[in-house]
């Protein structure tokens, strides 16, 4: 067993440092020591195949070393190898190759609760409860942002540069246009339209023009005229 240790520890230790253990694998008796419990020897044992496959060529090899050291009244000084078939190989005249097979991985387990997973380090239970968490922080941080001077100043020029093209749009008489119009001819084709592209070309933000692009809000009338453009279609 000792040749193929470093294989074991090598596994066990990538298992403990890269996956939690269960508190119910383990059984803390009176004097402090720790025994496995049933889910974890079962999911220990069923490495075994792997580590019975790298323990046979030095169990032959020992088997073989003790047994000629004896004289034997047949002459016989050579044992089978019934366990990696090598005699079987050599004998068809071929080259015996030993393959070591690499250490099986850990299971997957979730950081959160500790259940079996597949889907990485979070299960959805626990995703879930970590985005939300995530959301909640990162909204509350949002809100102590805005209401910072540079935000407070930037959100007033926004307000007077959208007012005044506003007024210079009242000023030169062009008209509203039909909303029905709208609706039909332009604001289903911006789904082919980038976001990004949508507020550079009006002058607003990525939330808004993604606002506009879904049609969950209809953009100001002076805007029309660009979005017609960009799309390819008729002003209205």
């Amino acid at each position: 067993m000792e040749p193929v240790r470093p294989l074991v520890d090598s596994f066990l230790a990538d298992w403990i440092a890269k996956q939690p253990l269960k508190r119910e694998w383990f059984f803390e008796q009176r004097n402090g020591n720790a025994r496995l419990m049933a889910p974890l020897a079962e999911k220990l044992t069923e490495t075994g195949p792997m580590w019975a496959r790298a323990v046979a060529p030095v169990a032959e090899w020992v088997s073989q070393t003790i047994w000629t050291q004896h004289k034997k009244p047949s002459g016989e000084q050579t044992l089978p190898t019934r366990l990696t078939h090598r005699r079987r190989t050599e004998g068809r005249g071929m080259e015996f190759i030993l393959k070591t097979a690499p250490a099986p991985p850990p299971p997957k387990v979730c950081l959160g609760c500790g259940v079996t997973t597949q889907e990485g380090q979070l299960c959805q239970t626990c995703g879930r409860r970590v985005s939300k968490e995530k959301l909640i922080g990162l909204a509350r941080q949002g809100r102590v942002v805005a209401q910072t001077p540079q935000s407070q100043k930037k959100r007033s020029e926004t307000q007077r540069r959208h007012q005044a093209a506003k007024r210079q749009w009242q000023k030169s008489g062009a008209s509203s246009g039909d909303c029905e119009k709208y609706d039909r001819a332009i604001q289903p084709h911006l789904a082919s339209v980038p976001i990004a592209r949508i507020a550079a070309t009006l002058g607003v933000c990525e939330p808004y023009a993604a606002d506009i692009r879904s049609g969950r809000r209809r953009p100001h009338p002076r805007h029309r005229l660009a979005l017609a453009e960009l799309v390819g279609g008729q002003p209205v």
